[in-house]
């Protein structure tokens, strides 16, 4: 997602119809190049949103795990807007070295 994607979602601009075919192309070309059938990006989904969620309290609304594509690159990209950090994670870090 882009800065000018942010700004558009954030004022409830919609996108032209090319820049969404556009972006569904992607997502369709990125599923093909990475061989991942619906059914196992939606288990990896749903283990990584419990392994963070572990973590920090997220906002399930805004959130969204994707494959997206660029060049011949394909990633998995995990947009998780975080509402806080759960006390019980960082009390597992205190007197640890994985606090500097």
């Amino acid at each position: 997602m882009t800065i000018r994607d942010l700004i558009d979602k954030l004022l409830g601009r919609q996108q032209a119809s090319a820049t969404t075919a556009k972006h569904r192309l992607q997502l369709v070309l990125a599923h093909d190049r990475s061989d991942l059938n619906p059914e196992l990006l939606q288990r990896m989904r749903k283990e990584i949103l419990e392994v963070v969620s572990r973590y920090v309290e997220l906002d399930l609304d805004g959130g969204d795990v994707s494959l997206e594509t660029e060049e011949r690159t394909t990633a998995l990209v995990a947009n998780l807007p975080i509402r806080r950090v759960k006390e019980s994670a960082l009390q597992g870090l205190v007197g640890s070295n994985e606090i500097e």
